[in-house]
């Protein structure tokens, strides 16, 4: 049984929150925001989009490192304002060569996996 699509709570500046998570695992990888229009691109190529709102563009994730993340299935939460993207990582999900974002503890100890070197992958 299927309700009705839920309305979407973008915020004042269009921007949504979306959790990437493992879709096998469970492990959360990484925070970013989509816009109305990253989330058209997710959905019509499978393929995670987001907006950067430093560079103030839309990316698609690991077009640059080829570290991709396939969308299995789009959650939203109660409120409409929040995005959970299921996914199949190729790849660290994390520009610091981490498979995951939240790879310290709040002390500052390493407790996640590098999978890949950054100096390797980008022009940095």
């Amino acid at each position: 049984m299927s309700d009705a699509p839920p309305k979407l709570a973008f915020d004042d500046n269009e921007y949504l929150p979306a959790i990437a998570q493992d879709a096998d695992s469970g492990e959360v990888l990484m925070l970013a925001y989509v816009t109305p229009e990253a989330l058209e691109r997710t959905r019509e190529t499978g393929r995670a989009h987001y907006y950067s709102r430093s560079r103030d563009e839309l990316w698609e994730k690991g077009a640059t490192s080829g570290h991709t993340q396939h969308v299995e299935e789009i959650r939203v939460d109660c409120d409409g304002d929040t995005l959970l993207y299921l996914i199949d990582q190729e790849g660290g999900a994390c520009h610091t060569g981490h498979r995951s974002c939240f790879y310290r503890t709040i002390d500052g100890d390493v407790v996640g996996e590098k999978v890949f070197d950054p100096e390797d992958v980008y022009d940095e």
